[in-house]
């Protein structure tokens, strides 16, 4: 028998003879990630406090953070409690996004596959309005050369195999595979939060390394057919092409270049005076590995990221009269930070804030007579 609008509901009590009505699962779950909420936040409060004050003292459009965010030894950090990495993964964004002085971060996984629209959709879900994220283009788009196999076909994994070949890459800074594996995901599943797009470009050695001449006409090329709804910057690894001629092709079409501190590249300020900051209408700064270290030995000597190991003051100060400088031209600037930095990439981001704010002094606007 239908209800009809004016009959009134059953007595609560006649339905306590059987129980409280169940409630729906979504409902339960959304209580329980409330009050989850609730329970990180108090947890964190102090340190949030914290960073809110220092973050105030920052200037507009400079948005400072790490690399990825799925490590367990950033509990009390970023963290209120310790969770697994495949935790973190999936669901951590929510957590690290109310951080006050973690404003971007990295999706590094994108270098190394297309990332599904789902995870993307996911992603966004964690993420407040205006936050955006700096992704990079996969490597397949971005490497002069690939790695092939020498394992025969059909042998045992370990038994038989050869050292690895490296063979000229056909796809290297191929417009219509960016286009596809990319920018439509991107602008698909996660436009709201695209910040700009990280073409790293890694070292080749002299036997596969394209003559400059060829490089810079395919470059020039390539960011010349980029989709405008799309920012772009460019990390170069390969110090051969750090020239007078890349700073002009990436003015003319309007792209950053990365100031990056990594393995064999000069340092961020460096980098600044061969490619001003100036040069584009947003910075991009990327802080992995400092000069002449190794990836993996800096990783096990930094491991678990909870502290910072060996500081880098002259580095600190470099990355903030960058960020001063861009802050001062009233354009944004994104400053991602590796673990293998200097230990611990919040620390770092941290160290980095309070440079900025002791040394910014904002323009004054000229007085008439």
């Amino acid at each position: 028998m239908s209800r009809s609008p004016g009959r009134r509901d059953p007595n609560p009590s006649q339905l306590s003879l059987f129980g409280p009505a169940p409630e729906p699962a979504a409902a339960e779950a959304a209580r329980e990630r409330d009050a989850t909420t609730a329970r990180e936040r108090d947890a964190m409060a102090a340190v949030y406090d914290d960073a809110a004050r220092l973050a105030a003292r920052l200037p507009a459009g400079v948005h400072l953070g790490t690399s990825s965010w799925s490590f367990p030894g950033w509990q009390g950090l970023v963290y209120a409690a310790r969770r697994s990495t495949e935790e973190l993964a999936r669901d951590g964004l929510a957590e690290y996004a109310r951080h006050p002085l973690l404003t971007t971060v990295g999706i590094d996984r994108s270098f190394y596959a297309p990332v599904p629209d789902s995870d993307f959709r996911r992603y966004a879900a964690q993420l407040p309005d205006g936050f955006r994220c700096v992704s990079k283009a996969l490597h397949a788009v971005v490497s002069q050369t690939l790695e092939r196999s020498q394992t025969p076909p059909g042998a045992d994994e370990g038994r038989g195999a050869g050292p690895a070949r490296l063979e000229p890459n056909p796809d290297f800074l191929s417009v219509p595979l960016f286009l596809s594996r990319v920018a439509a995901p991107l602008l698909s599943a996660f436009r709201a939060h695209a910040g700009p797009v990280l073409l790293e470009l890694p070292p080749v050695g002299p036997p596969h390394r394209l003559p400059p001449r060829a490089f810079f006409e395919r470059l020039d090329a390539f960011l010349g057919a980029l989709p405008p709804e799309l920012s772009c910057a460019v990390e170069l690894r390969e110090r051969a092409y750090f020239t007078g001629e890349y700073r002009e092709i990436l003015g003319a079409r309007g792209v950053a270049h990365a100031y990056s501190y990594w393995r064999n590249m000069p340092s961020p300020g460096a980098q600044a005076e061969v490619v001003p900051v100036s040069n584009a209408p947003f910075a991009v700064v990327r802080l992995s590995l400092k000069p002449g270290r190794r990836y993996e030995a800096e990783k096990q000597r930094f491991h678990p990221f909870n502290r910072v190991v060996e500081p880098d003051p002259e580095m600190r100060a470099e990355v903030a009269r960058i960020l001063c400088e861009a802050a001062a031209l009233r354009i944004e600037s994104f400053t991602l930070v590796n673990n293998k930095a200097e230990g611990s990439a919040p620390l770092t981001v941290r160290a980095i804030a309070e440079e900025v704010a002791a040394a910014w002094r904002a323009p004054t606007a000229p007085t008439g007579r």
